[in-house]
């Protein structure tokens, strides 16, 4: 450990976002990069702890304990104290395929472990993960790996989101020849379309995209198997098959005007928004626009921030974001004891910028929609609303707290029951009680021989960085498949 008392003597710093009035003009990333010097001293505060929870990636429950990717942070964090950036890409590669990715849209469940956070605030990982990667990538340090033999077995990835491009990644480098399917004009899934360019910029993904083109990956864009792809040939042309389609089947609002024209599902809302963005600079008007609009977002999560962000930079008239949970503490509470990741309220890009534009935090919590009203061309005009009590331990109405606000634009953040229904029936898979592909965590293996699964699809709505963990596994299992 190069500082010893690097934690005493530094206190956590992180770069300062853009401002707000500055990024809501456009649609660059917010998120800035320290200086070396400052970013050394971030680097000095890890204590080097003789049991470093910060990569332990472990789920207990429904919360995780440290990095689903076990990188070794305490390594690499040392390594930048003093100075060798390349050496700590060396060791951050070999437990992370895309630390540009996880280091800019990641919670960082690390900092959430770290031993230092049980009393002080946490040691910086994720803003020094993407400085590493980023450093590397401007230095032109970060080129093709060419696979050194061929193993000559097929491999057909069905997704290119974060669990279909770490398994591609995993197997190509195995010396398999891989063809990833995507159904979008686009590769990237998740990562292209359902993370606004502000929180992840495009051309980050795409110069992911396009090293994994020259390192030999196969991409099939405009290719939904199951449609334009018969399953059947998918299975008889490749020598093992891994889907990674993610939980794109949305929740529903099961409310009366749940169909009037202005209700979208929040996905739909940022996919169009993007792909105008990045095919047009939304020339094509072919978005869903949000100006001079009341916009009302259900759901309270980070898709939900998303929405607030992008109806923002469109100019809407006012916006809020409706959370039938109630508002968390601000410290943990006992019941949320370290190492876990922490549960509290946290103000995100999208707040900040709703608070410096209208004055206020858009979340109301405990508070749902009843009913959606339109007009007589059929159009979103106004929302009922009522306070929930959970005092039961289901949401009861309160009487007395029921409201009309005026809107516009119901935006459905509301997560995912699982991926969709049509492949999976076509291949006669075994699913689970939630309707995901039924796959041992051991070996990915679903109930047909030569086809595995990974990220949502299999394990439910999660993070990115459990993604990537999916797929990395998910391609250890596919290659001792291959190669008994």
């Amino acid at each position: 450990m190069g500082k010893p008392t690097g934690f005493l003597e530094y206190n956590r710093q992180l770069p300062e976002d853009r401002p707000v009035e500055e990024r809501i003009q456009d649609w660059g990333e917010f998120h800035t990069h320290f200086d070396i010097p400052k970013l050394q001293l971030q680097g000095a505060r890890c204590m080097d702890c003789g049991v470093p929870f910060c990569h332990a990636g472990m789920q207990i429950g429904r919360t995780s304990i440290g990095c689903p990717l076990n990188n070794l942070i305490p390594e690499w964090n040392d390594l930048v104290y003093k100075g060798d950036i390349e050496e700590a890409y060396r060791r951050l590669s070999l437990t992370s395929n895309f630390p540009e990715f996880t280091g800019r849209v990641c919670p960082a469940l690390c900092e959430g472990s770290c031993t230092l956070g049980m009393h002080d605030p946490a040691v910086t990982v994720k803003n020094i993960e993407v400085h590493i990667i980023d450093t590397m990538f401007a230095e032109g340090k970060v080129k093709p790996r060419i696979p050194q033999r061929s193993t000559e077995k097929r491999v057909a990835v069905v997704g290119s989101g974060p669990s279909g491009l770490a398994c591609a990644d995993m197997l190509n480098q195995m010396g398999h020849k891989v063809t990833v399917f995507e159904r979008a004009d686009r590769p990237g899934g998740l990562l292209m379309y359902g993370i606004p360019n502000m929180k992840l910029d495009k051309k980050i993904v795409e110069r992911r995209i396009k090293l994994m083109e020259d390192e030999g990956i196969v991409f099939k864009t405009n290719t939904e198997v199951g449609k334009n792809y018969p399953a059947v040939k998918l299975v008889d042309e490749f020598d093992a098959v891994v889907l990674c389609t993610g939980a794109t089947n949305p929740r529903t609002l099961n409310v009366e005007g749940a169909g009037l024209k202005g209700v979208y599902y929040a996905v739909d809302f940022l996919t169009r928004n993007t792909k105008s963005l990045l095919d047009s600079d939304f020339k094509d008007r072919s978005y869903i626009n949000p100006k001079d609009k009341n916009v009302i977002i259900v759901g309270g999560g980070d898709t939900g921030t998303d929405c607030v962000g992008t109806s923002i930079r469109h100019g809407c008239k006012s916006v809020t974001q409706l959370e039938i949970m109630g508002e968390l503490s601000e410290n943990r509470g006992p019941d949320n004891p370290w190492p876990e990741w922490p549960r509290i309220k946290k103000t995100d890009y999208g707040q900040e910028e709703a608070i410096y534009l209208y004055g206020k935090d858009p979340r109301e919590y405990l508070t749902t929609i009843t009913k959606i009203e339109g007009n007589e061309k059929g159009e979103v005009s106004k929302v009922h609303t009522v306070q929930v009590d959970w005092s039961t331990g289901a949401p009861v109405p309160v009487k007395g707290t029921e409201k009309v606000r005026d809107c516009d634009l119901v935006l459905i953040a509301m997560g995912f029951l699982g991926p969709e229904q049509q492949l999976i029936d076509q291949l006669t898979l075994a699913k689970t009680a939630r309707s995901n592909i039924f796959a041992n965590e051991a070996d990915h293996k679903t109930s047909m021989k030569g086809i595995f699964a990974a990220g949502d699809c299999r394990r439910g709505q999660s993070l990115v960085v459990w993604a990537i963990r999916e797929g990395r596994e998910a391609a250890q299992a596919v290659n001792e498949y291959l190669m008994k």
